[in-house]
């Protein structure tokens, strides 16, 4: 057994991203992921493309990019969940599962029977986590939500973007579903939680997880400094609310990251760019004092860092140990000797495609290496294979049940 969690079983009833992106963890993690899709559509992110995964001729296949994003690891299983005979088999799954991830609507599982309150009563243990747009409760909980508007309703929107008064100037949300991946980040961690709360009490219990509440609470030290201040935090660009310089800056041929973090990297700055009076200037020489006038000192560094290429200063701040970066694109990313160094590319075996590259977890264990010789599964790759190990059903009866179209 592979992974510190191959002792569990999770049963995955969610689509799209936060669900998933917490199911690929637990598998990523040495669980059994069983992922429940609709018989011929699947998950809806199978088809939000292209691009669309290559077969070995090189065709598109069905599976769009999207999906394989966030479904490594686990076995995909079709059954239609509004018919009687899909919900039985649902039940069956979940009566031997330890965890169960959905993100219906509010009640969205009540009309079928499988709910927490329904689940609870055959499975006493079962941890149930449901991830919503707005909760459980509240006067939103019947909403849908999505990542994009959350961004915007929880905050980051209003933080993220071109400060008002320069070229494009205006709100923007985050490169990546920021808002998903979050919540479903907060979901592995509250049901592992869940699972040790189990172990001391036999106990399991319901998760309320809502993507508007993971919003408001990763906005951190923006939330703390309006609720310390009583004033909103404006847009900086890519600048940092509480540490100056601290933002992209334009170099001769492009632009690089400068992340100064303390008053001895500002004076090295400073030294390299051949500006020391502005260390020597009280009215820069703390980080405070910078904050306070970044309008005024930004200016004057940009014009400093203009006077070389982005290499030169990579080189010679990095030698200076002044934290600084590229801005790099992805390709840049994936070919860094460094990404490179840590294996962040996982190459699995395919059924159509052969073989099929993707992210690999960040996390390295000491003790319990993670394997990845399952790649995301096409639609219903493993239906006969949990019908028959873990519901015990025959060939016939999953023939029947193929026939009368419930798996």
């Amino acid at each position: 057994m592979a992974g510190p969690l191959a002792h569990l079983k999770v049963l995955d009833l969610s689509r799209i991203l936060a669900g998933p992106w917490a199911g690929q963890v637990f598998a990523d993690f040495g669980a059994e992921v069983i992922k429940v899709e609709r018989p011929e559509r699947g998950d809806d992110t199978r088809h939000w493309g292209p691009p669309f995964l290559k077969d070995e001729q090189g065709c598109d296949t069905s599976d769009a990019a999207y999906y394989l994003s966030a479904n490594r690891g686990k076995k995909s299983v079709t059954v239609d969940i509004a018919t009687d005979e899909g919900q039985a088999l649902i039940k069956q799954m979940a009566a031997r599962s330890d965890i169960l991830l959905e993100n219906y609507k509010v009640d969205g599982l009540k009309k079928y029977g499988l709910d927490y309150e329904s689940i609870k009563i055959i499975n006493p243990g079962v941890i149930y986590c449901s991830i919503t747009g707005f909760g459980q409760t509240g006067p939103y909980k019947n909403r849908a939500g999505y990542d994009a508007m959350i961004q915007g309703m929880g905050g980051l929107m209003s933080i993220t973007g071109v400060p008002e008064g320069q070229p494009g100037a205006g709100p923007q949300k985050a490169g990546v579903a920021v808002a998903d991946l979050m919540t479903g980040m907060y979901a592995v961690s509250s049901v592992l939680a869940a699972v040790v709360y189990r172990q001391h009490t036999g106990i399991g219990q319901h998760i309320d997880l809502a993507l508007l509440d993971t919003q408001v609470a990763w906005l951190a030290n923006q939330a703390q400094n309006y609720l310390t201040s009583g004033k909103s935090p404006e847009r900086q660009g890519t600048g940092h609310p509480n540490i100056v310089p601290y933002q992209a800056v334009p170099s001769e041929d492009g632009y690089f990251m400068l992340a100064v973090g303390n008053d001895d990297q500002f004076k090295r700055f400073c030294h390299i760019a051949g500006v020391e009076q502005l260390a020597l200037n009280p009215a820069y020489a703390t980080n405070s004092a910078r904050v306070m006038a970044r309008e005024e000192l930004v200016p004057q560094i940009e014009a400093a860092t203009r006077r070389h290429e982005s290499v030169w200063w990579l080189e010679k701040l990095s030698d200076a140990q002044v934290p600084c970066g590229p801005i790099n694109t992805l390709e840049e990313t994936f070919a860094d000797p460094q990404v490179q160094a840590r294996g962040m590319v996982v190459e699995q075996e395919h059924p159509e495609a052969g073989k099929v590259k993707t992210v690999r977890n960040p996390v390295i264990f000491s003790e319990s290496a993670l394997d990845y010789t399952q790649a995301p599964p096409v639609l219903g790759e493993h239906t006969d294979e949990v019908l028959a190990e873990m519901l015990g059903k025959s060939v016939e009866q999953i023939e029947q049940l193929r026939k009368k179209n419930i798996v």
